[in-house]
């Protein structure tokens, strides 16, 4: 079972960038699709992005616009999520995850989709 730690969440202003990491223990890293979701107090846990186990192909929430990107490095057992012009409605808890098994984008978009999840770390954004 891959074990996935997210870091890097912390309190910014709006408009600023962060970078969240999150590291994978485990073997054949580049086997597993990643995908980031964030849950904001009082509303369900939302796709963010997600990305192949190569790193050749990604997605993420149309609602997100151009401003988050999802990336990884293999060698490092690590994927990333970037975040651009950040905004107070993205303070959240963010949550990176990851499965084995093949999935379609659509169904990368869901929660149920994947195996292991990391504990989460948090975000602020204040205006």
């Amino acid at each position: 079972q891959l074990r996935l730690v997210e870091s890097g969440g912390r309190s910014v202003q709006a408009g600023d960038s962060l970078r969240l990491s999150c590291a994978a223990s485990g073997t054949a890293f580049n086997y597993y699709l990643v995908g980031w979701f964030r849950q904001a107090p009082g509303k369900e846990r939302e796709f963010v992005a997600a990305i192949d186990g190569r790193g050749s192909s990604s997605t993420t929430s149309p609602s997100l616009g151009d401003r988050f990107s999802v990336s990884r490095d293999n060698t490092k057992n690590t994927a990333y999520l970037q975040m651009n012009d950040l905004k107070p409605e993205d303070t959240a808890i963010y949550y990176c995850a990851a499965t084995a098994t093949p999935r379609t984008t659509t169904q990368a978009m869901r929660t149920d989709a994947y195996d292991a999840w990391g504990r989460g770390t948090q975000v602020t954004v204040s205006s």
